[in-house]
């Protein structure tokens, strides 16, 4: 239900339109100004057309900080509006530094009234809110001690007071939910208008004690009972009332009978079509706002805008959380990369996911599986300490997002190369610990790009001898598969392991922009096998029309000497077989 003249719905309220036209001609004029980083004032213009591209907010989650200090923002408040229109209690998830806190900070603005920062945006330029100040709860998890229960007891009661001091109130009860309801409450009827709480990386007190050992999981554990019973007076019958909105947002989504089971009136927004653009970029509004910094970029590095924003769509691009198929940018990449002109693993430099390596090899899950992994979206809800499943781990933390969905079948895949190649590397040096001079691996993409499959070859088996025996599972061919699969990856190499064709999968494909190897494993058994397997199922005929050339290699593992023990190389013109000793 929309928002009609005059009528209020929730928290917010909406005046008549009748003048609403010139007011929003004048806005966007300033909102032009403004994203071209010029003042709101039509004057001097000239002066400042010749100034510095606006700021990139690399780093900043404060919509107010963006807005004062004139940074390059880009409009979300759309869904903001949309949120606050129609509806209370939303909770969403997404990958770290996607976006999360600014958009609880532009909602603390919002109902702070601060009219004045959201000049020239869509919320202004679209609707004629009465900007009325409502009582504002913060609650972030960012700042909250959680290493124990007592602590994470404390720190909430210290934020509670802090606030209650910041509306000179008072909140007296002796236990923690029941000061959390007097402050709501009292907040209410001070004000006369209704409270708004947001919760930001709700999840931190519990995600943080992951892959940490047995002790770590039961302070999680306990840590989510207090905040089980913290969070349930949002729906008591005394404070309900006295609520205009709520607001969560966290990595991981656990099921509403753990933390939200006394509060499961949530709206999620985690997988909903309407808010699948809501946090991270847009192709267009990568191609729109920032098209003056893609420029300065490529003038720099001397190559095409156009390459420039390719590089971007592969490092960075991808994301897919709903049944709408539409991509986006990890926001913090992104800036990063216009900002220092680069293209880097941004994104996992602020953060190694050492709980899910460590549940990965715990549950001696098949890696290259990851690369078209399915699932219902049942599992999705089955987010729980106490039975951890892989498939949702890598989905809500961002290390795999949906690439197809066929009919209730969802299929996932890494997002992007940023993602697989450094998230790949990390599960290869995890997998190798005490390896010698495992950096080696970086080499193998260059030799294949030069089709010196002698060096290549020399390399994986180095590295395979090195490997120390008391790290290896069972030596099978999904054992050499896995190893080889991470070297190859991690060294940067566009390859999809377990690459489905109409007459099987193939074991794993590596492109370049004028090659393919098609590549297929054996153990105990023959290189030349492998190679007829290629060519008896028909593996390259996909590759046939790209104009590329096709290599097949055909690999041979020895179970015993644990290593390679034969490879076969077949490019069209020549057959070359090496057997190792």
């Amino acid at each position: 239900m929309h928002l009609r003249r005059g009528e209020q719905r929730g928290i917010i309220k909406v005046k008549s339109f009748a003048d609403a036209s010139e007011v929003r001609k004048s806005r966007k004029q300033a909102a032009a100004r403004l994203s071209a980083g010029l003042s709101a004032s039509p004057k001097n213009t000239k002066e400042h057309s010749m100034k510095k591209l606006p700021n990139l907010p690399v780093g900043d989650s404060s919509f107010e900080s963006i807005r004062e200090g004139r940074q390059l923002y880009v409009d979300k408040t759309r869904h903001i509006f949309q949120m606050a229109d129609q509806g209370k209690y939303y909770f969403i998830s997404r990958p770290r530094r996607f976006g999360k806190s600014l958009t609880v900070s532009t909602l603390k603005c919002l109902f702070q009234g601060k009219k004045e920062l959201f000049e020239g945006l869509w919320i202004a330029d679209n609707t004629d809110l009465e900007w009325k100040e409502h009582p504002v709860v913060i609650i972030d998890f960012n700042e909250l001690a959680h290493d124990t229960p007592e602590n994470l007891r404390l720190s909430l009661e210290s934020n509670l007071l802090k606030t209650a001091a910041l509306y000179g109130v008072s909140i007296d009860d002796p236990l923690l939910p029941g000061r959390f309801a007097e402050l709501i409450t009292t907040l209410f009827r001070k004000t006369g208008t209704p409270v708004a709480v947001l919760v930001d990386e709700y999840d931190k007190p519990i995600i943080s004690h992951l892959g940490k050992g047995r002790e770590a999981i039961e302070i999680a554990k306990q840590n989510r009972e207090i905040m089980k019973y913290f969070f349930g007076v949002l729906k008591g019958v005394n404070v309900s009332p006295c609520l205009g909105f709520v607001f969560f947002t966290g990595v991981s989504k656990f099921s509403r009978v753990s933390i939200f089971s006394e509060l499961n009136n949530l709206n999620d927004l985690t997988m909903n079509r309407h808010y699948a653009d809501m946090l991270g970029y847009t192709q267009k509004e990568l191609e729109t706002c920032f098209a003056a910094h893609i420029e300065a970029f490529a003038q720099e590095i001397g190559e095409s805008p156009e390459h420039v924003k390719d590089m971007l769509r592969k490092q960075y691009d991808g994301y897919r959380f709903s049944e709408k198929d539409i991509r986006m940018y990890n926001p913090f990449s992104v800036l990063k990369s216009l900002n220092e002109k680069s293209f880097k693993n941004y994104w996992f430099e602020t953060g190694t996911p050492t709980f899910l390596v460590n549940l990965l090899k715990e549950t001696d899950w098949y890696l290259p599986e990851i690369e078209g992994m399915t699932a219902t979206e049942t599992v999705f809800s089955m987010y729980e300490l106490e039975n951890l499943k892989p498939e949702a781990l890598l989905f809500q933390t961002g290390y795999s997002t949906i690439r197809e969905i066929r009919g209730r079948l969802f299929v996932f895949d890494y997002p992007n190369q940023e993602v697989k190649t450094a998230f790949l590397e990390t599960l290869f040096h995890s997998y190798t610990e005490g390896l010698r001079n495992r950096s080696r691996f970086v080499l193998l993409a260059e030799y294949l790009q030069e089709e010196d499959t002698d060096a290549f070859m020399e390399t994986m088996t180095a590295v395979f001898a090195s490997i120390p025996y008391a790290l290896e599972s069972k030596r099978d061919e999904a054992y050499f598969h896995t190893i080889f699969y991470l070297m190859v990856s991690a060294s940067g190499i566009i390859a999809r392991s377990e690459v489905l064709t109409c007459k099987g999968r193939i074991d794993l494909v590596v492109e370049f922009p004028d090659k393919v190897f098609i590549i297929e494993f054996k153990c105990n058994q023959s290189a030349k096998a492998a190679i007829r397997q290629i060519r008896e199922k028909g593996y390259a005929d996909p590759y046939k029309q790209s104009g590329k050339k096709i290599i097949l290699m055909g690999i041979n593992f020895d179970s015993e000497k644990r290593n390679v023990a034969e490879w076969k190389i077949d490019n069209g013109l020549k057959f070359r077989t090496c057997k190792l000793t």
